[in-house]
């Protein structure tokens, strides 16, 4: 008997394609690693599936005549069948040997029959090893001989293993040419054997391409082809492939009925191997459905079978999915360990495209137990290999998971790099699964940037795939990102509304995980909005589910929600139980990052309870897990609770001290921006911004007013960060509070002192800061040193019912004064003096503003004079940042009359360095219109027009586009040429999201304050929004307005001027034309001018009201 491999694209080779891409929605909601985890999962049984085929269609060549009396050729014969025999037992370099002794004997002997079966086995089995080119190349001279000797049958076989190692390279319409002709060819010569399998293999081609109505066509014709001609072993692999289809379509049940029929069969015919494979992917399918125990079940019967024939790369693939079943249930160190007996296995034979596989999964366990460095270093050994073997789809599904593994890290310019040159594969190859699952990929990345409505763009992108290509549980899964990304948008009822679609996806597929995944979601929906008894209902549902199919991760989850939500409730007995139980569960699975997460929610609940040794015990468990495992978020978190509880205790100086190291750990990571937690609901009570107020009040009480000022300049970068999502800080934010030398030997050596004592351990630690030298307490930073002299920094800070202002200025130490004065009083005046502001006929607005003046300012007044300032940098707190500080009254003068003014951001995060003055250049832009008219939603602006034509005519270098002329993109591409930017139209700053506020040009186009980063203008020193108003509808805490500040100084612009409110046109032309008139002196700075043309109007006659003069304020760096 003489081994041919023929033609071997027997039809489950669907197992390459599905392994993909399909199964990438196994486990269903956000959770990317998850998803990715599962496109590796069925791809771990292609290779074999398709190395199965070369097995069952080996042909024996009975009908060539044996020519004994030539004994060169029986050599090459034997030889021929040895290497048969050798590969089905996975001795591939014996194979190949036998192999190419043969090749060459026939060669010699000019044998051209053998000579093209030879060069069809060796063509058949580099493909299987992922070495394509090589594949090609045999098959090419394969094909010139089957031509040549007019061997109908083999040019059929060559044209259809050429049509598959095209498909292995991603070029499936090339693949689709080549089994086209092979069908033709098998027609033409009645091979209906030939013919089926080539209506297989277009099957899967067109599987790939997303056309599954198609694929499943021509499946379906295999199928009736392989029963006609009763080719058992052909029916069996095309009911197999079919099930593989419906796989891909989400219809598990569907999945099943296929799988079982194709195991009837396989047993019926003794083909021990396709009864494996049978039984291999029905546990991916009842993996799919959740059914672990099942699937792991029927993978043990595979491994068996495996072993018994000898099969080594089957046993190798049937233990990588063993180590996926087992990461399904949250056993990461089960299935790590089943992952490394493949890799062993796949080394041992050489099998290059198993070996990235097996690197891809284990990097993807790590991913899962939070090791992402130890995840990017084999991803990387992963990518190497499926480079070296040009496996497109492969490099595409690798460059994905090291983009998860960046963004897990927080370098998100870097996952999000991975994520792009995974889309351009799937564009590349035309794999539209795989191009919809990069477009969510990079949503979910984007989502962790805090880019919301870049991410909602990506993800809808997705969806549309999904809905053309009928990926139901794809769609479903899309539908609870969106819904996630419009919780975080703070849009609950929206993202309720998506989470219900995905749920009812989930359902209709039998998808339990997902099913479980989008109840768990419901319930932190309903748990936002405040509906406890609702989110808990949900999160019932979500526990039930996770038990019924033993998926302990997710079992984990659903307890600790419920428990912070009988927490909300004031349920903290039955809090505790649930946590607990969470507790339990985590260190079993040992998923140390839960666990140290559940401990510290259990330290919150003890101290709902008052039962503070509880409480600190917990929390320091929690401390201790987080810096073992080097997780700086959680670790902040478990400081910052412990300053909560010592604080509470009245132990100051062991708060102060817990409190700064929190602060220093965020400040540390903050540069890599900190992964948003999508897992559970937030188990703190307040924001992180919170602890730097009470750290800042600490530490004024305790007279330690440089540390308060440092604190306050860094809780300006924290509100930043709460509100935008994307504050990487500085080398000075980074640096954080300094700890004193007496902290530290604490701080050094926290997780062994004993605290069972600490309130003679706060004693202590006082004593040893008391004695001190004051100048060592109140030394100031290098930083804070470079402040020019003339200038002054003014901190208010709102704390209950005081207001406390901090005053610095250089050569001298900071003074703090305390203002009694109750919030509620506070917000009171402020409301009184916009009021009058507001009114431009008010008469009494002077009151109103003396009453302010008398609470911000009186108070330093004698410091102001004696450090002769001329310029304050002020940084306002909270309802604040919503005063006009210019418009102070003193009783005599207005504050802009006695010092130049600009809002500060965060003095860490501005440079104050000297800038050379240069000639305004100016790019200006007027949304214009008609009296009256209303345009885009917006009323017309008719005098922007006059406006922006006035400063044409002083600066004519300038260059003005209005109205429809005046779109984002004109703008955007002038930049380079400008370095003034003067929007003359419609902007809105309002309280929420950044979502909320944007800027409107005057063709209808917007840019939404968080995509003001996304423009690149380093040569831009000023930009001016001459029209827009702030806290619009109610005022909030004003960080939008220090958000905008800092969006543009990102973005490369070295200052802004905006306005509180819209101001009379007369007005605002009247000031802006003062304003430009002495920038254009060219050595005045930006805040002087603005200085000189705010006198100017308060010393007219027709605008001297503040309303028309107060409204604009410089932010950045304007010295």
């Amino acid at each position: 008997m003489i081994w041919d491999f023929g033609y071997i694209f027997c039809n489950d080779y669907l197992l390459f394609v599905i392994s993909l891409y399909a199964v990438w929605y196994a486990i269903a909601g956000f959770d990317v690693n998850a998803r990715i985890l599962a496109v590796n999962k069925v791809f771990g049984v292609a290779l074999l599936a398709f190395l199965a085929c070369g097995q069952v269609q080996i042909v024996s060549s009975e009908s060539v005549q044996a020519q004994t009396t030539q004994d060169r050729k029986a050599e090459a014969d034997r030889l021929l069948n040895l290497g048969g025999q050798q590969y089905n037992l996975s001795k591939f370099e014996a194979a190949f040997q036998s192999w190419q002794q043969a090749l060459a004997i026939y060669q010699q002997i000019k044998d051209r029959q053998g000579e093209s079966r030879a060069l069809g086995n060796l063509g058949v089995a580099y493909e299987l090893l992922g070495k394509y080119d090589k594949a090609i190349e045999y098959q090419l001279q394969r094909l010139a001989i089957a031509r040549e000797i007019k061997d109908r049958l083999g040019e059929v076989q060559s044209l259809g293993n050429l049509g598959n190692a095209y498909f292995s390279l991603g070029k499936y319409n090339k693949a689709i040419e080549y089994q086209l002709q092979s069908i033709a060819i098998a027609r033409e010569i009645k091979d209906r054997r030939s013919e089926g399998l080539s209506l297989g293999s277009l099957g899967i081609a067109y599987d790939v391409l997303g056309k599954y109505d198609k694929a499943i066509e021509y499946q379906l014709q295999s199928l009736a082809i392989a029963r006609e001609i009763a080719n058992r072993r052909g029916e069996s692999n095309s009911l197999g492939n079919l099930g593989l289809a419906y796989y891909a379509l989400g219809e598990y049940d569907k999945a099943v009925n296929y799988q079982l029929q194709r195991l009837v069969i396989v047993r019926e015919i003794k083909d021990r191997w396709g009864e494996g494979q049978a039984l291999g992917n029905l546990g991916l399918a009842y993996d799919a459905l959740a059914k672990y125990d099942k699937a792991i079940e029927y993978q043990l019967q595979r491994l068996t079978i495996t072993r018994e024939i000898k099969d080594r790369l089957g046993e190798g693939q049937s233990l990588g999915n063993l180590g996926i079943a087992y990461y399904a249930l949250g056993k990461y160190d089960k299935a790590i360990e089943y992952q490394l007996q493949r890799l062993v296995i796949i080394r041992e034979i050489k099998d290059l495209m198993g070996e990235g596989q097996a690197l891809g999964n284990l990097g993807i366990a790590y991913y899962a137990l939070g090791k992402y460095d130890k995840a990017i270093e084999y991803h990387l050994q992963s990518l190497m290999i499926v480079r070296e073997i040009k496996d497109r789809r492969g490099e595409g599904s690798v460059l994905g998971n090291l983009g998860n593994a960046y963004d897990a890290l927080g370098k998100y310019d870097q996952a999000i790099e991975y994520q792009l040159q995974s889309l351009a594969i799937a564009q590349e190859i035309k794999d539209r699964l795989g191009e919809g699952n990069a477009l969510g990929n990079l949503g979910n990345a984007y989502y962790t940037f805090g880019k919301y409505d870049k991410a909602i763009e990506y993800q809808l992108q997705k969806l549309a795939i999904a809905k053309e290509i009928k990926d139901r549980r794809g769609e479903g899964q899309t539908l609870g990102n969106l819904g996630l990304n419009y919780a975080s948008l703070g849009k609950y009822d929206k993202a309720i509304e998506y989470h219900l679609q995905g749920l009812a996806i989930a359902r209709e597929i039998k998808d339990r995980s997902g099913e479980g995944q989008e109840l768990g979601n419901l319930g932190i929906g309903y748990y936002s909005l405040g509906k406890y008894d609702k989110a808990i209902e949900y999160h019932l549902q979500g526990l039930a589910i996770a038990q019924e199919i033993k998926d302990q991760q997710g079992e984990g989850q659903a307890l600790g929600n419920l428990g912070i939500a009988y927490f909300s409730l004031g349920k903290y007995d039955k809090a505790i139980e649930y946590q607990l139980q969470s507790l339990a569960i985590k260190q079993e699975i040992k998923d140390r990052r839960g666990e140290g997460q559940s401990l510290g929610n259990l330290g919150i609940a003890y101290y709902a309870l008052g039962k503070y040794d509880q409480t600190i015990e917990y929390y320091l468990q929690s401390l201790a897990i987080t810096q073992k495992i080097k997780n700086r978020e959680d670790e902040g978190k478990s400081l910052n609770n412990l300053g909560v509880i010592f604080t509470k205790l009245s132990q100051p100086e062991l708060a102060i001290l817990f409190y700064k190291q929190s602060i220093n750990v965020t400040e540390s990571i903050r540069k890599d921006i900190r992964k948003l937690d999508k897992d559970e609901q937030r188990s703190y009570l307040e924001t992180v911004s919170s602890s730097y107020k009470r750290l800042a009040g600490l530490l004024l009480n305790q007279g330690r007013i440089m540390e308060a000022l440092q604190v306050l300049d860094l809780l300006k970068v924290q509100e930043l960060e709460d509100y935008l999502k994307n504050i990487k800080g500085s080398d000075r934010s980074a640096q954080g509070v300094r700890i004193l030398e007496p902290e530290k030997a604490i701080s050094n050596n926290l997780l062994t002192v004993n605290f069972d004592n600490s309130k003679e351990l706060n004693s202590q630690l006082k004593n040893q800061i008391q004695q001190l030298p004051k100048a060592e307490i109140n030394k100031v930073p290098d930083y804070l040193k470079q402040i020019p002299q003339g200038t002054v920094l003014l901190y208010p800070l709102i704390l209950g019912d005081q207001l406390e202002i901090i005053f610095f200025s250089p050569n001298s130490l900071p003074i703090s004064r305390t203002v009694k004065i109750s919030k509620a009083k506070l917000e009171s005046l402020i409301s009184e003096y916009r009021a009058g502001l507001l009114d431009d006929g008010s008469e009494d607005v002077k009151d109103a503003s003396k009453a302010l003046y008398d609470v911000l300012i009186k108070p330093i007044e004698s410091e102001l004079i004696t450090a002769k300032a001329e310029t304050i940098l002020y940084a306002p707190d909270g309802i604040l940042r919503y005063v006009p500080l210019a418009a102070l009254y003193d009783g005599k003068q207005w504050l802009v009359e006695k010092y130049r003014i600009s809002n500060l951001i965060a003095y860490s995060l501005s440079d104050f360095s000297t800038k050379p003055k240069t000639q305004p250049n100016i790019l200006a832009g007027a949304f214009g219109g008609k009296t009256g008219e209303r345009r885009f939603g917006q009323s017309a602006l008719p005098a922007t027009l006059k406006e922006v034509q006035a400063i044409a005519n002083s600066f004519t270098n300038s260059v003005t586009l209005t109205e429809d002329n005046f779109s984002r993109q004109a703008i955007e591409s002038k930049f380079k040429n400008h370095n003034v930017l003067h929007l003359a139209t419609h902007a809105e700053f309002n309280t929420g999201t950044p979502d909320n506020s944007f800027i409107i040009f005057g063709n209808g186009d917007k840019i939404r304050l968080n995509e003001i980063t996304d423009w690149q203008i380093p040569n831009l020193d000023l930009i001016v929004l001459s029209a827009c108003q702030t806290g619009v509808g109610k005022l909030g805490d004003g960080v939008e307005i220090l958000g905008f500040g800092y969006q543009v100084q990102k973005a490369g612009a070295k200052n802004a001027i905006a306005s509180l409110w819209k101001v009379d046109d007369a007005g605002t032309q009247a000031l802006m034309a003062t304003f430009y008139k002495e920038l254009q002196k060219g050595d005045v700075s930006v805040t002087e001018a603005l200085h000189r043309a705010q006198v100017s109007l308060i010393r007219s006659k027709e605008f001297n009201h503040p309303n028309y003069w107060s409204a604009f304020f410089a932010i950045g760096n304007g010295l």
